[in-house]
Parts: structure tokens; sequence; C-alpha cells
């Protein structure tokens, strides 16, 4: 069928909004303004379903013989967002890459309820300012009960969707979850916050009645694994329940956790007890083992008790080969152990090792990419200041993920000593053996021996 005769139909499809869905074939199309990619990859959790390449007009489609009904997502490198596909969707799309999220508008078959969960999403993100801005300052039960207002109201919303719209029961759920963990999200939240805006070192005892809501927590809903709200609320739930079952034994003191491996292995511990759905179980403890590996800064012997522990726990999981590697990596950059030798590139172009570059000085490396500009400009700035103020130190800037163009032309303007300047063309290369995280990271040595792998620049004790 020629495309244009194919988006005509699409069209003709989508002026049939409402009514049975009889087909077991579904049509996504759309259009992208000002796209940053030539791509459109639909993703079902985190298994890619299809991709399709953009036209002369900017535009895409998919046409699939058959769906598993529930939440995909759809990437147009480098913003995604939700969709909701079940059979019979004839479904189209029109945003603008400049204001991606805001300019997405769905219509045809399936677009209700996909446009009401792109309403909550944006709902969400402006009420997320208030309540961060003052909400989490109130009292429990003033905070609890605003908190359940707006669930409300959400609810109520949907209630007269579905009665405008009768929405399939997985629908529903979705919407329902989207809403619903959302808010049990700022509950699990809330202790941790609070105590932060008002400088409290006591901690409230919440009652059952501020947690209420966990009697109906669903530990095990496939469906739900990769909506946003929902895995978000696990990850504070899990925290939130090591933190206050743990507080009067050994990991806390002082309501501040001094023991991160206990801690941490006590989440594994809660995760593995509560959660029997496999691939939420593999997703928690990975987001475990990579907070506890990049975040804690913890001993080497720490560190290798706790990989220990994760592997009689989770041996098998999905991530483990990506969590292995980030253990080798932070295993490689502990103090006085040489720099990881990685290869990169002058601005001649020449090749040259990262030992012989920290060779017989005091380094700082640090990184930046083309791709974040304002990053580069402060970053640059700081290196600067530190520059003149550290005399005692070569301050060296590795630049990833940009073509050699245009680092050379930023460079130009930066008013870097261009000399003390490399790019390194394998950024995976990169990352695995220094850990890049996060983007201010910078990496203290003397005389090629790490001195400090796990700094800042705007942190950094010189």
């Amino acid at each position: 069928m020629k495309k244009e005769l194919l988006y005509l139909f699409l069209f003709i499809l989508a002026g049939c909004s409402k009514g049975e869905k009889k087909s077991p074939h579904v049509f996504f199309a759309g259009e992208i303004v000002n796209p940053t990619s030539n791509y459109v990859v639909l993703y079902k959790g985190d298994v890619v379903i299809d991709s399709a390449k953009l036209d002369k007009n900017n535009r895409f489609v998919f046409k699939l013989d058959s769906v598993t009904q529930g939440l995909h997502h759809f990437n147009h490198a480098p913003e995604y967002q939700y969709i909701f596909l079940e059979q019979g969707d004839s479904l189209l799309l029109r945003l603008n890459t400049i204001d991606f999220d805001e300019s997405l508008v769905f219509s045809g078959s399936g677009s209700e309820i996909n446009n009401f969960l792109l309403e909550l999403f944006l709902a969400n993100e402006n009420e997320e300012q208030t309540i961060y801005g003052s909400s989490f300052a109130l009292e429990p039960e003033l905070f609890s009960r605003q908190i359940d207002s707006l669930r409300t109201i959400k609810l109520n919303d949907l209630h007269a969707l579905n009665a405008e719209m009768e929405l399939s029961k997985a629908a529903r759920e979705i919407a329902k979850a989207s809403i619903d963990y959302t808010y049990f999200d700022y509950k699990e939240k809330y202790l941790f916050e609070h105590r932060k805006y008002t400088g409290k070192k006591t901690m409230h005892k919440l009652s059952d009645v501020f947690y209420g809501y966990r009697k109906h927590i669903d530990f095990n809903n496939h469906n739900l694994n990769y909506l946003r709200p929902y895995y978000n609320f696990m990850r504070s739930h899990i925290k939130n329940l090591s933190y206050t079952t743990c507080s009067h034994k050994c990991a806390i003191k002082n309501n501040e956790v001094n023991n991160q491996l206990h801690f941490n292995r006590h989440k594994l511990s809660l995760i593995d007890s509560l959660v029997k759905e496999t691939e939420l179980k593999d997703n928690l403890f990975r987001n475990v083992a990579f907070n506890y590996l990049l975040l804690a800064h913890d001993t080497q012997k720490n560190n290798k008790d706790f990989i220990e522990d994760f592997h009689l726990r989770s041996g098998n999981n999905r991530h483990i080969k990506e969590i292995d590697e980030l253990y080798e990596g932070i295993s490689n950059i502990q103090p006085q152990k040489k720099i990881p030798n990685v290869l990169v590139a002058n601005i001649n172009g020449d090749p040259i090792r990262l030992q012989e570059i920290a060779k017989n000085k005091k380094t700082v490396f640090y990184f930046w990419s083309g791709t974040e500009k304002r990053h580069f400009e402060n970053i640059a700035k700081k290196a600067i200041y530190l520059s003149a103020n550290k005399p005692d130190y070569t301050f060296v800037g590795i630049n990833f993920k940009t073509d050699e163009a245009t680092w050379k032309g930023m460079l130009n303007t930066s008013g870097l000593p261009q000399e003390n300047q490399y790019r390194a063309d394998d950024f995976d290369i990169l990352t695995k053996a220094l850990i890049i995280y996060p983007l201010n990271k910078c990496i203290i040595t003397d005389d090629a021996k790490i001195v400090n792998a796990f700094s800042t620049m705007y942190a950094a004790s010189f």
C-alpha cells in the first residue's frame, strides 16, 4: 500500500474512536515536528517491539499484526513517553520535540486513555513543584489530607472518563495505578522530606491511618512493572521499610544511616521477601546495587561483601552482567591503584593513555560532553578558576559523545588550555573504566595513582 493511502486510511480510522475494537491489528502512526532522530522505537517493557523510520514529511507508521495489551513506550531519542495499546487501536500522535511532552496529542481509536495518562503526567509534574516546595513542611495530618484530596480529584476524573468512554479493564487499571501510586509515593517520602524541610532532629511516628494504603499494595502485578509511579513507589517503600525496621537495630543512629552495607543488604532482604514478580524484583535489586555501588563509596571489602550477597540472592538477575561490570569498574579505581589506562586523543589527534597524561604530577581529570552545553560552560569556568587557585594540580578535561569538529569548536570559545584537553572515541570503554557518575565527578591522581576517584569539581578537597 502506498504511504499516502495508508495515512489516509489511518486518519479515517481515527475518526472512529468509539465503539467496539474487533480487529487484532494495531496501527500506530504520527508526525514529529523538529525531529531529533530518524527513528521512532516502540518498546514493551525493556524489549524492542519494532522501529519505524521517519519519511520525508517526518511521519512514521507501525502496523502490528497483534499486540500484548497494556503499557508500552515509544522512544524518539533522546525523549520517550508512555503509550497504552490494545487490539483494534488506530492511534495517531503529533508532537514537537522543542516542547516534547507539552505538545504531544493523541487522536484516533485508543486516544482517550493515552491523552488521560499524558494529562496525569503533566499535572503531576506541576503538582510536584508545590509538594516539594511547601507541602512536605506540613504536619502529618494536614499533609495526608492534602495528598488524599489531590488523589480523589484525579480518581473522579477517571470515573467521569470511564462513564463516557467505557474504558477496558486493563486501561482502567493502568490509569488508576498511575494515580494511586503517585500519591502513595509522596506519603512514603514524607518521613524524610519533612525532616529536611523542618530541620527537626527527631522524626514523626506515623500512624497506621497515614499508611492505610499499604494494605492494598500489589507487589506482583506484571502489568505495572514499567509504570513510573508504581516503580518509584516501590523504591521509596523499600527504603522507608528498611529505615523504620532497622532504626532500632544497628544501621541507623541519630536518624542517619551509618552502615550503608547493612542498610542496603536489608533492602535486598525486604525485596526478596515481598516481591515475587521476577521482572520487578530484578529491577528493584538492580536499583539497590547501583545506588549502593555508585553513591555509598564504601570500602573495597564492603563492596565485595555486598556483591557476594547480591549474587546469592539474585545470581540470575537479568541485569547481572551490568552490575558485575559496575562492581569491577569501581574495584579498579580504588585509592592507590593506577588510573585505568584508557586511550584518548589530544587536540592534534594523537593517541595517548591516561597514565601517561598523569605521570609525575598531580592531576585532576574532569569530564564533559557536547550534548550538555550548560554543564560544559559551568565546568569550564570551574576548571579555569581551580587552575588559577590550585597551581600544584593539572586540570585535564576528557570529552565524550562529541564529534571532533564540535569538540574543537567548543574548546576554541571556552578559554581552556587546549594542551590539557582530550577526547575519548569510545564512551562505553570510558564510562565502564572510570564510572562517570555523576557528570560533575572528577578523579584526583598523584603520579597516575588514584587519590580519590569519587570526588566532584564542586566539592573536592585538593
